[in-house]
């Protein structure tokens, strides 16, 4: 298939239609005065990642952006979802701005706006400095008032330019997968520090939405990634587990961010590790908000392994169709998250922040698979709003094929090819078939 099934005119005219990226993934973090990252000292350890590959240069997009936002708006998108680096700004985590960190972002959000794109923000996408890792990092409850020095910095410089903003990306992901699982960087598999840093992710986000609402920013949200739990064999024992994954995968967040409270279930394992007083955090982790963002990609088939350590539970990979991550192609899983997060947001807008797939990618060849990729999803997204999903916008991942943090840059999720020696952009089949199909008739 080389055309989108889906126009602009099939949906609501409110609805929206974005791209994403991320501030280490692609601007290079070699330039302009930034500091180092936990990124940085993760990539430089042996076996972390492919190749050892890192986010020095990425794709410049510090020094290409005009191109990059003028590829953007050539598309037809009405926002781009970008996200800042805390260590771009504040080189050390906190104490001396980077003036050059704070220009960059400055002309970025004045140069969206020039092309008439939505700036919307994420002040986290995963680069901790080192100097706050040193100090524990989000283990430390003091990284919730240095999240808020930082997102104060920035919001005074660009704030009032903002069309939407989201303190933290992928909360899943800054805790569990870095802490418990060790996959990203801190690289930990420590249980403690998971549950320090879980809690700490949920206050420094309350913190941060604070500091913006008292800047007068509004269309604040919150950015979750959420992944289908779904038991391997119809088992007691399966269900059970497949049940706690979700818990600690897909309900932890928006149990703090929505209800103040966090799942019953998951507290068995994680309640003994909790830091002293944490029920007291809640009321500011538990802020009010103006929208959510869901970022969904796959299912996961979950078995129960009583043997092994809490969660006692086993990860799986069934049959369906897989992406170049291995990931199973599973639609439905979104149709059931957008209605899901209902009784958690309520009536509030949903955005789809981040749906899209790696597909191993050549200039030369059509990149069919994301295109019915994407079809698919919006097929999904479409049955979940004919049954009341309030959902006003969907933002592709990603703009460009860029740094996939430990995997190198072998996964190719980009809608716009990137030779990474060249640097050359060259937009893909599914960036003229959305070309097409977001073009206002």
């Amino acid at each position: 298939m080389t055309e989108f099934k889906h126009k602009r005119a099939d949906f609501p005219e409110d609805f929206q239609f974005g791209v994403a990226t991320s501030a280490y993934q692609i601007e290079g973090h070699g330039f302009g005065g930034a500091g180092r990252t936990h990124w940085d000292d993760f990539a430089a350890t042996p076996g972390n990642v492919v190749r050892a590959e890192h986010g020095q240069r990425a794709c410049d997009h510090y020094h290409m952006w005009e191109q990059d936002l003028d590829l953007i708006a050539a598309a037809g998108f009405d926002i781009y979802r970008f996200s800042a680096s805390w260590a771009r700004v504040l080189p050390d985590g906190r104490g001396a701005v980077n003036p050059q960190g704070l220009d960059y972002y400055d002309r970025l959000v004045d140069g969206m706006l020039d092309r008439g794109i939505k700036p919307a923000l994420t002040l986290y996408h995963w680069e901790l400095p080192s100097a706050l890792a040193d100090l524990g990092g989000w283990r430390n409850r003091d990284v919730a008032d240095w999240f808020a020095d930082y997102t104060d910095i920035l919001c005074r410089r660009i704030g009032d330019r903002i069309w939407s903003a989201a303190p933290i990306n992928e909360p899943w992901c800054v805790g569990w997968l870095s802490h418990f699982m060790g996959g990203h960087a801190p690289g930990l598999r420590d249980i403690r520090a998971t549950a320090r840093a879980m809690h700490h992710i949920g206050l420094a986000h309350g913190r941060a939405t604070q500091v913006m609402r008292g800047l007068g920013m509004g269309n604040l949200g919150a950015v979750c990634n959420f992944e289908y739990a779904l038991p391997l064999t119809d088992s007691a024992a399966d269900r059970k587990a497949a049940q706690l994954y979700d818990g600690i995968y897909n309900r932890w967040f928006v149990g703090g961010m929505f209800k103040g409270d966090y799942p019953a279930d998951v507290l068995e394992g994680l309640g003994p590790h909790m830091p002293e007083g944490w029920q007291d955090d809640m009321a500011t982790i538990c802020q009010p908000l103006d929208w959510l963002g869901l970022n969904y990609y796959t299912c996961k088939r979950i078995a129960a392994e009583p043997a092994a350590a809490w969660p006692h539970l086993s990860e799986h990979v069934g049959d369906l169709p897989k992406t170049q991550m291995g990931w199973e192609i599973c639609p439905d899983g979104l149709s059931h998250f957008l209605q899901f997060v209902g009784d958690y947001a309520g009536t509030l807008p949903l955005y789809i922040t981040e749906n899209g797939m790696a597909n191993p990618d050549s200039p030369d060849q059509p990149d069919h698979a994301r295109i019915a990729y994407l079809n698919d999803h919006l097929d999904a997204a479409k049955a979940a709003m004919a049954k009341g999903a309030n959902l006003k916008g969907y933002i592709i991942w990603s703009l460009l094929d860029n740094y996939e943090w430990s995997l190198g840059y072998e996964k190719r999720f980009g809608l716009v090819h990137v030779d990474f020696e060249s640097l050359q952009r060259r937009p893909k089949a599914s960036y003229q078939a959305l070309q097409k199909a977001l073009a206002r008739t």
